[in-house]
């Protein structure tokens, strides 16, 4: 414990999408466990509450704040109200997102863009206006969440819209860590595997969860606490010697050629 204590972190996408919990809620009450003050921004206030009182229950200091965060005036007022709320910021979590359907040839355009807003836009503002902040005080460090779909081609319905956005956030993210380093602004970017949580748990079959849990050489189910230590980890000066990296977390799936674990499966 204590591993965060001083620290203010902000958490874009800090409710879960549905029942359960997800990457957001999870990694806000693991950073307010380890002493960190949060600030949880999400649209959706209800979910937000819901971690808000875990984390109040629990002892820990947090605050809501609603924002859009593909508007670039809504990015601003936030950054202010952090301030403002909590005096400085020190960790910046970009975990927003979401999916969107379609292959090469049919995806429509504004599901393209609504994606990519959401996806790798958000995260450009919201740290333009956060990073400021960051150097006032000393520096600090922003994580955002990508994908192994970022690193490669993933499976089950084709959705372009989302590979290409978390293709974007790893550029993104080594490109931030160059040129904020010297301001001791650490940038580093998370690759969850086929984790389940709210956002995907509604729309999977029981043998889709099953073949996803089977993939990666560890052959067990990942979840969005498995993400939230990585988190906790690279907000922490445990780790302040480390920037511009992605980190797939994944039970080994990167590692992997179909051939590899295809006995583990079939026995499965």
């Amino acid at each position: 414990m204590g591993r965060l204590d001083g620290k203010v972190s902000i958490v874009t996408g800090a409710g879960s999408s549905g029942p359960g919990v997800g990457t957001g809620k999870a990694t806000s009450i693991l950073f307010a466990r380890e002493g960190a003050k949060v600030l949880l921004v999400d649209m959706n206030e209800t979910a937000a509450e819901e971690t808000l009182n875990e984390i109040i229950a629990e002892g820990g200091v947090a605050a809501i704040y609603k924002c859009d965060v593909t508007s670039a005036s809504e990015c601003q007022a936030m950054s202010d109200y952090a301030i403002s709320e909590f005096g400085r910021v020190d960790v910046l979590f970009n975990n927003v997102g979401i999916s969107g359907p379609g292959s090469t040839t049919d995806v429509q355009e504004d599901v393209w863009d609504r994606v990519l807003d959401i996806n790798l836009k958000s995260m450009m503002l919201t740290s333009k206006y956060v990073v400021p902040k960051m150097i006032e005080t000393g520096g600090g460090s922003i994580i955002n969440i990508s994908s192994i779909v970022g690193l490669r081609s993933g499976g089950g319905s084709p959705s372009i819209p989302y590979a290409a956005s978390k293709g974007g956030v790893i550029a993104l993210t080594k490109s931030m860590a160059v040129q904020l380093g010297r301001d001791n602004v650490r940038v580093n970017c998370i690759a969850p595997g086929h984790i389940y949580t709210p956002m995907v748990g509604g729309k999977m079959t029981s043998e889709m969860r099953s073949k996803r849990r089977t993939a990666g050489p560890l052959g067990t189910e990942g979840t969005a606490w498995d993400i939230a230590w990585a988190n906790v980890f690279l907000a922490s000066d445990e780790s302040r010697w480390i920037s511009g990296i992605t980190m797939p977390i994944d039970a080994g799936l990167l590692a992997a050629t179909p051939l590899s674990v295809y006995d583990g499966i079939r026995s499965e």
